[in-house]
């Protein structure tokens, strides 16, 4: 079974591209290499893995990709406005995260300790938050470089000095 943390959002899938099992991904940042023969979605909870059969370009961050076993633009529209992940391990490391390279990170403020798990990054709004499960609920908490005093990537944890009350709303 795929376990979340071993992935990270790769982008969105846009809507179907031609009439031949093609789907357009915008990416978050990230690149498909080679070695990189499916992407997983997010349906029920679970990540299911959707394996391509060919993959290209169209400007600089987005792809086209066709999908195995799916011949017609219906049978691929239910990816539409779904995430895609890969695995971490496919990832390079570069000096410049972007913001999605955090989802699974166990977020922790300096002040009341552990929070939660980041579950999502909700990019809806100008403003990018990440979404952390809390206690049951989602707490919204601004994904903002001078919030993040501290990033340990081996434990994939992150830590925030998080303006007072944030926590507990």
């Amino acid at each position: 079974m795929l376990r979340k943390e071993d992935f990270i959002l790769l982008g969105k899938f846009l809507k179907p591209h031609g009439t031949k099992g093609e789907i357009a991904l915008q990416s978050e940042g990230f690149s498909l290499d080679e070695s990189c023969d499916f992407v997983a979605c997010d349906i029920d909870g679970i990540l299911v893995p959707f394996f391509f059969e060919e993959v290209r370009t169209k400007g600089h961050d987005t792809y086209i990709l066709k999908m195995e076993r799916m011949e017609s633009n219906e049978e691929v529209r239910f990816l539409t406005n779904r995430n895609a992940y890969i695995p971490r391990e496919w990832v390079e490391e570069s000096e410049e995260l972007t913001w999605s390279y955090f989802f699974g990170f166990k977020a922790i403020d300096e002040v009341a300790g552990p929070i939660g798990e980041i579950t999502d990054i909700d990019d809806s709004t100008i403003n990018m938050l990440f979404v952390v499960e809390h206690n049951g609920e989602e707490l919204l908490i601004p994904a903002q470089e001078e919030l993040i005093t501290g990033i340990d990537h081996d434990k994939r944890e992150i830590t925030f000095k998080l303006p007072e009350g944030l926590v507990s709303l």
